[in-house]
């Protein structure tokens, strides 16, 4: 057998174990899957892709990201062609234990990242392109399998942009252009001259082709090695469902998998079928990837009567956390002279990465860079990361170690007004499962708690401050996550207020006109929002009877509702949050306005007492 007709024999499994494998299951998307069958035949079976199929994490495997998720009976089916997954272990798809889930995700060990929501697999190739290319230094390429319905999708368009400017040209992506979308026709059909002029346009190398012609899609993959200096996208005109007569190119057909009856006929139309045919995938090249051992490092330095911004020991710390942890990488969305990334940027320029005002593609990038080892820091205004928040989403799912950091948060940053307000981003890290949120008040402890996040495995979130604020911790306090501080305390108090970041300081203000009076509180710095300090809570409920919690965040989801549901009927918790519209002004006269001010909080003590 000839090596086209061993590919053609190979795609014709590939296309049986779809079909079998989503009626077996009931569901799924057989159609989306046949359409790419032999773009993904001739890639791994065509002396293209490079895997060691007995070791995933080898660094010098190519990568392959199915940006098109609903794909998976095809993703599998390719793994089941190269004799990683039996014919028995394709017929537990969709069920309830399998690692062949519906969408691809990492429970299946060749899975990248996990994919299904449309439009980020681009950008987590990017950043594994880029990986390759500028940090790690290997020759491996990075292959992503797109629909052509997720083109309409803006991420895509932000990935495609930047690829050109890093000039990755160990970055190709396939269109699976079958036309049919979900409800009917895609905005360009089967127009691939559509789609070649815009991406080309962006300085891609293009290659145009159809998409069920094993030469040439073998010779496309084959140009595409060969290009320098630029990514390329090849554009494939295919056909949804193809092989298959009673739903090839028809509409209606989408997500939907053949009943038994349907199926006979199917397999029937694909002809002599060799289910024992298996593909053999060249393992990579034997590379070293350049490595740097991890360095002790001094700890942070201020004196105690300076006064400095969060958001600039944010930049201080990752400079100087840099040598302890030479996998970190920075990423910043054109706004580094204030999130002061900038400081990383100037001491590490090769660490860092400059995404511009694309907030969606930064955290894809940075999916990307985490599934090759790294740790990377992603930093915008707090506000914008909303703009991310499906990416942000996404990477629970793929088990991914990014860490965040969201500046100018709250009315504190005063007068640019509402739109730059990060309000609402701890209810949304919040939400994210086995997250860590943390909101430090001053720079000592901004600069720990950047070291912790380095150290946890996961996503976490660091909310920083616009304004300069005292320093309250000596060089030498230790932040842990899931711990927070008790700043005032006596036999004698009467309430606790919880606070954190930029409310802290107006609560230890609080505590001091209070004293004057002879009343006291306890004051505690939550600095580790989530997970939160149950047993400092807890005692405080119990020995004082009643919580204050103040905010410079909107109470929906915030710090007052993470109190609330850590004490339970244990003690009443009163929230100062924001709650009118934010407007432009001074920091201190956006405090009083939203009641989260020094004079709200004794205001509010003196009403409860």
């Amino acid at each position: 057998m000839g090596n086209t007709e061993k590919l053609i024999s190979i795609s014709k499994l590939i296309r049986y174990l779809c079909l079998v494998s989503t009626t077996s299951a009931g569901s799924g998307h057989p159609t989306s899957s046949l359409s790419a069958a032999d773009l993904m035949s001739v890639l791994f079976f065509g002396d293209i892709f490079r895997f060691d199929l007995d070791d995933p994490d080898h660094p010098n495997n190519d990568r392959l990201v199915f940006s098109k998720g609903h794909a998976s009976p095809l993703f599998y089916s390719i793994w089941a062609a190269a004799g990683a997954v039996t014919e028995e272990e394709m017929m537990s798809l969709r069920k309830f234990g399998s690692s062949l889930e519906g969408h691809p995700t990492r429970a299946f060990k060749y899975t990248e990242v996990a994919t299904g929501s449309l439009g980020q697999g681009l950008s987590a190739g990017l950043g594994m392109a880029l990986n390759a290319k500028y940090i790690d230094k290997l020759p491996y390429r990075t292959y992503v399998l797109l629909g052509d319905s997720e083109m309409a999708e803006g991420s895509q368009w932000e990935a495609i942009q930047l690829a050109v400017h890093y000039k990755l040209d160990n970055l190709v992506g396939i269109i699976d252009v079958n036309r049919l979308g979900q409800r009917g026709e895609t905005m360009y059909g089967h127009d691939t001259a559509s789609y070649e002029k815009r991406i080309s346009a962006f300085g891609w190398e293009t290659f145009v082709i159809d998409g069920h012609s094993i030469d040439e899609i073998l010779s496309a993959y084959q140009g595409a090695m060969k290009v320098r200096d630029r990514p390329v996208m090849i554009i494939a005109k295919t056909l949804k469902g193809k092989g298959v007569p009673l739903f090839e190119d028809k509409d209606g057909w989408h997500g939907k998998p053949l009943s038994k009856d349907e199926l006979g006929k199917a397999i029937e139309d694909l002809g002599e079928i060799d289910r024992s045919v298996r593909g053999e995938i060249p393992k990579p090249e034997m590379a070293e990837k350049t490595m740097q051992l991890p360095q002790e490092i001094k700890g942070p330095s201020y004196s105690s009567d300076e006064h400095v911004a969060t958001r600039k020991a944010y930049g201080n710390a990752l400079k100087r956390i840099y040598p302890a942890f030479p996998d970190i990488v920075v990423l910043d969305a054109e706004v580094s002279n204030s999130t002061y990334a900038e400081i990383f940027k100037n001491e590490y320029p090769e660490r860092f990465f400059e995404m511009y005002i694309a907030e969606q593609n930064m955290v894809g990038t940075a999916t990307g860079f985490s599934t090759r080892g790294k740790i990377p820091f992603v930093s915008t205004f707090a506000a914008f990361l909303s703009r991310a928040y499906d990416q942000i989403r996404m990477c629970q799912y793929s088990n991914i170690n990014i860490k965040f950091c969201g500046s100018h948060a709250g009315v504190s940053i005063g007068e640019d007004g509402s739109s730059q307000m990060g309000l609402e981003d701890i209810a949304m890290f919040r939400a994210i499962l086995d997250s860590v949120v943390l909101y430090p008040s001053d720079a000592i402890s901004t600069e720990r708690l950047v070291e912790e996040m380095a150290r946890h495995k996961g996503i976490s979130y660091i909310r920083t401050t616009r304004g300069a604020t005292p320093i309250i911790y000596s060089t030498d306090e230790e932040f842990v996550i899931g711990g927070s501080k008790v700043l005032r305390e006596s036999n004698n108090d009467a309430i606790t207020v919880i606070a954190a970041g930029i409310t802290l300081h107006e609560a230890l203000k609080a505590y001091e006109e209070l004293k004057k009076e002879d009343i006291f509180i306890r004051v505690i710095d939550l600095y580790c929002i989530k997970p939160i300090d149950q047993v400092t809570l807890d005692k405080a409920a119990k020995d004082t009877g009643v919580l204050i919690t103040v905010e410079d965040h909107f109470s929906e989801g915030g710090l007052g509702e993470a109190v609330r549901s850590a004490v339970p009927r244990v003690a009443p918790v009163y929230s100062l949050a924001v709650r009118k519209m934010p407007r432009s002004g001074k920091p201190a006269e956006l405090l009083d306005y939203e009641e989260i001010s020094a004079a709200a909080i004794t205001l509010k003590v003196r009403s409860l007492l």
